[in-house]
């Protein structure tokens, strides 16, 4: 999973990392966030085209995924790009998908946090409804299960299947850490793999959660490392300055890195083993 990608600096160095980090290990599914690609802001069709070309199997995005009103029709059209599922329903495109690679079922999930941001619909409740809607049993009541596995889980009631069948990865865009550490057990046992994006600054808890969800809250960004989030240095520095909003701009000078996290998973049981954080610079 790969941090937002800032602007053409990103796209860049995404282009020439991300194969050989897909080679290198051997990487089976690779989620690479794009909301910021789009000179920093949004998305567009040939960004969304760079990003999938570069090894991309599906692209997240979070707030920023509005910016270009002319993407919206991509939305609806490229089902590998997604929106955060939780913005109100009569918005375009989706929020998660279902997809098969290399043998195993993957469900990938994007959800956006409400803390400091738009109050938009709960993420929480969202992530029960995509649950509810992937139940294919034959019974409007779960079979007791645990969330990783076929086995009794007397502590979760009934639990949907779902995860008994797929790998899920979920992409929250928030801005509260507290608010990604809360859904982060919220899902712990539900899903294999939760990243949390949106900050750009990439974290140093990368772990498996005592129920079997790898879990990081921020995968930090892919784009100018020595810039400020990836954007002009002096226009960032006006801005705390002066207090003036200045449009910010992104960094056009200074060392492009890939930054995220390497999660390794079990596809019997669906728990994460081990998580490595991803810093890889130009060169």
């Amino acid at each position: 999973m790969i941090g937002d990608v800032v602007g053409e600096p990103g796209l860049a160095i995404l282009e020439q990392k991300l194969p050989g980090l897909i080679a290198e290990h051997n990487a089976d599914l690779a989620l690479v966030n794009g909301e910021n690609a789009a000179a920093g802001f949004g998305l567009n069709e040939e960004c969304l085209r760079r990003i999938l070309g570069a090894g991309a199997d599906v692209v997240t995005t979070g707030n920023h995924v509005w910016e270009k009103r002319e993407f919206w029709p991509f939305l609806d059209k490229e089902e590998r790009v997604l929106r955060p599922a939780n913005y109100p329903q009569g918005n375009p495109g989706r929020g998660w998908i279902r997809l098969e690679k290399a043998g195993v079922s993957y469900l990938v999930i994007n959800l956006q946090g409400r803390e400091y941001m738009t109050p938009i619909d709960c993420p929480f409740t969202t992530f029960n409804s995509i649950v509810e809607s992937q139940w294919t049993g034959n019974s409007d009541r779960h079979p007791p299960c645990s969330a990783f596995g076929n086995t009794p889980a007397p502590d979760e009631g009934n639990c949907p299947a779902l995860f008994c069948r797929a790998l899920a990865l979920v992409d929250f865009h928030a801005e509260s850490t507290r608010e990604k550490e809360a859904l982060g057990y919220y899902l712990d046992g539900k899903v294999s793999m939760m990243a949390g994006t949106h900050t750009h600054v990439q974290t140093a808890d990368e772990r498996v959660l005592p129920k079997g969800t790898g879990y990081i809250t921020d995968l930090g960004m892919t784009g100018i490392s020595n810039g400020v989030i990836g954007m002009d240095k002096t226009i960032c520095l006006d801005r705390a300055r002066n207090q003036v909003l200045y449009r910010m701009e992104c960094a056009a000078e200074g060392t492009p890195a890939v930054e995220g996290v390497l999660a390794e998973l079990d596809r019997d049981s669906g728990r994460a083993l081990n998580l490595r954080r991803i810093r890889s610079f130009a060169g």
